[in-house]
């Protein structure tokens, strides 16, 4: 027979599917400011925080949300080099296919975008950015610049990510959207609402306040370590329940396995 916390341990699979996606504070502010900045005459938007704050979701629910209304495109991986991601831009901006083998114009692509302004505006979502080459982003600035082509475009904050992102952006950007890590009530919030959205209540009602403190403090309040840490968790007890189930208490949430996720983790060094 299948453990109870199977169900709950998939729950905590990281994601970037709209259909896991949890509405707090935080994100719903940052989601409304990304769709209100779409709408004004810029050329690049930077979607900036470090990984596990939710930007390749954030992303995917705009492209979702928009792909009927806009013309919008959503790259959600880095091409495998600058020639596969130009056919694939030749494609949205001409909607005409490209031989495999063709090189491709660049003078040429910028001036048929430049005939294209006023009768369309395409918009590029271009995550996991830091992994693109220097001369591609020069290229894609340059696109901008035909204001036919808007970028958004979702970057890594780390210290050489964001040298990064001045030197590349910072004569053509109008707006930054940074996304932080989470708070205490973010992550009460964030945890509760994905088991509650599966329907598994009563395990959502194990987890009280003192647990969620000890969760915020081994994570810091970023998502993906919180996934990364619950789905542990939720592994560890589907372990005992299976095994050893006079082991565990099932109407409270283990401190011990939290520290034994946590310690499997890295989290907590002894």
């Amino acid at each position: 027979m299948q453990s109870r916390y199977f169900a709950a341990k998939n729950v905590f699979i990281d994601s970037v599917d709209v259909e896991d996606y949890i509405q707090l504070g935080s994100s719903v502010s940052a989601y409304e400011q990304l769709l209100h900045s779409i709408e004004k005459p810029l050329k690049m938007i930077l979607v900036f925080g470090r990984p596990g704050t939710g930007k390749s979701i954030i992303l995917n629910q705009l492209y979702q949300n928009q792909k009927y209304k806009k013309d919008i495109h959503y790259f959600e991986a880095p091409s495998a080099s600058d020639r596969e991601f130009f056919h694939k831009l030749f494609k949205i901006i001409t909607m005409s296919e490209l031989p495999q083998n063709t090189e491709i114009n660049f003078s040429i692509l910028i001036d048929y975008c430049k005939s294209l302004r006023g009768s369309r505006e395409i918009i590029i979502l271009l995550d996991e950015s830091q992994l693109y080459s220097g001369e591609l982003m020069e290229r894609i600035r340059l696109l901008a610049d035909t204001r036919v082509i808007k970028f958004v475009i979702s970057l890594h904050k780390t210290d050489n990510e964001e040298l990064i992102a001045k030197e590349h952006f910072q004569t053509r950007i109008w707006e930054v959207i940074e996304l932080k890590n989470g708070s205490i009530e973010d992550v009460k919030n964030y945890i509760h609402k994905k088991l509650l959205k599966k329907n598994l209540f009563e395990i959502a009602n194990t987890i009280r306040h003192g647990h969620i403190k000890t969760l915020y403090k081994l994570t810091k309040g970023n998502y993906r370590e919180i996934n990364k840490l619950l789905y542990t968790i939720f592994e560890l007890y589907e372990y005992y329940d299976k095994n050893e189930p006079l082991k565990i208490n099932y109407a409270d949430f283990s401190k011990r396995i939290i520290e034994m996720a946590g310690i499997k983790l890295g989290h907590i060094h002894v």
